[in-house]
């Protein structure tokens, strides 16, 4: 594609074309729903001879991350693909994928994991992988998942970073609901990734590297150390490829997206589709006078708490809506960072967690309205009553 255009696509399909676009070495991938229409459409890509990639069809997850783990180890830009059983049973390989430094990308199409089995969406199965070493992004559109993936790569190869990054989106719902959105030339796709210049490769006898050794007692510690320190560092790298992209596309992106929380009393905080339905009744709340915002955020890993505890500094009430368990009894994995990040601030927001939408289960504007009406009642009451509720389930 010579130009820029403005196409309609369902969020796979966007991310297809993203990694058409970016064109990787190697592709390796096993079909799962909601996610195998990624795969589906790149392997037609790569059969009409748009891509020069070695596409490789393989019996599992497992072996999709173990086949996309020694092709970066190799040298190559390398990709999957997946969604929740799909992750889990990737579960070992992420930990080698990031604890081997190899900067794979990866779309997760979000979806609950079973039992009992569901192909619907929640985020059971990213927020599952919150401590594989993977950073992660989290998309409310086609158009961001788009725009996510290319951002993506220059995230996990820069030589400060050198760490995976997960792209997620909400199955079904963004995955196939078809969208408009601009899509890049490819040319400018090809200049923003560049060409891939790996930092180390098993295949380079002159410069030669262990990969997988025995690490014992002695240095484990400080290779996890190591790991730590770079997802510290994709903080800035994060916000710099974000600004260079915003340069190219008008289109920014940082740790998270704040709507209408100048003067909001009342504020919820969601990811990924949810955040849309909110936004909308968010206005329609604004013109009834009400003073409600909402908070997106976009990166989960690393966590951006000096940002969150900023953006809600000025809310009296806060909602956490989490699209997963944890079921430690103390609220979901966004709720339990968010409130622990704002444990030495100087002034707290009264706040409470929802847990919401666990396999699939709709949430329309009516039940957004009623976490809103809960905010404003514990504002009335000057305590929370609840802490941690389920949003539309039937007790």
């Amino acid at each position: 594609m010579g130009s820029r255009q403005h196409v309609a696509m369902t969020g796979n399909e966007a991310v297809a074309h993203a990694m058409r676009q970016i064109n990787p070495d190697v592709v390796a991938a096993y079909p799962i729903t909601p996610q195998t229409d990624i795969v589906q459409f790149f392997s037609q890509f790569v059969a009409d001879g748009m891509v020069k990639t070695e596409f490789v069809t393989v019996e599992s997850e497992h072996s999709a991350m173990s086949a996309t783990i020694g092709a970066a180890a190799s040298g190559a830009r390398a990709m999957t693909a997946t969604s929740s059983q799909g992750l889990a049973l990737m579960w070992e390989m992420l930990h080698i994928a990031s604890g081997y430094r190899l900067p794979i990308v990866m779309p997760v199409v979000n979806r609950t994991l079973s039992g009992p089995i569901n192909i619907h969406c929640d985020h059971s199965d990213t927020m599952g992988a919150l401590t594989t070493g993977w950073i992660q992004l989290y998309s409310e559109s086609a158009q961001e998942a788009y725009d996510n993936m290319i951002q993506a790569v220059r995230i996990a190869e820069h030589p400060d970073v050198q760490l995976p990054v997960m792209v997620c989106q909400d199955g079904f719902i963004t995955s196939h609901g078809i969208e408009s959105l601009e899509v890049l030339s490819d040319e400018e796709v090809a200049q923003f990734v560049g060409e891939y210049k790996p930092v180390y490769s098993v295949l380079d006898v002159d410069n030669p590297v262990t990969v997988g050794p025995l690490v014992l007692p002695d240095y484990l510690f400080e290779m996890k150390f190591q790991q730590a320190k770079a997802m510290e560092a994709s903080r800035r790298v994060i916000l710099e490829v974000g600004k260079e992209y915003a340069r190219l596309t008008g289109r920014e992106y940082g740790f998270l997206e704040g709507y209408k929380l100048e003067d909001a009393e009342r504020v919820i905080v969601v990811l990924s589709s949810t955040a849309g339905t909110t936004r909308a009744v968010v206005d329609e709340l604004r013109r009834k006078g009400e003073k409600v915002g909402l908070l997106k955020p976009r990166v989960i890993r690393p966590f951006p708490a000096n940002e969150l505890r900023e953006a809600l500094s000025q809310a009296t009430a806060v909602a956490i809506l989490d699209r997963a368990e944890t079921f430690s009894t103390q609220g979901g994995p966004l709720f339990c960072e968010i409130r622990a990040a704002f444990y030495d601030a100087p002034t707290r927001p009264l706040m409470r967690n929802y847990i919401f939408g666990l396999g699939g289960r709709d949430v329309g504007t009516a039940q957004i309205e009623s976490v809103f009406a809960d905010l404003a009642a514990d504002l009335a009451r000057g305590s929370v009553k609840t802490p941690v509720s389920y949003l539309d389930v039937r007790e």
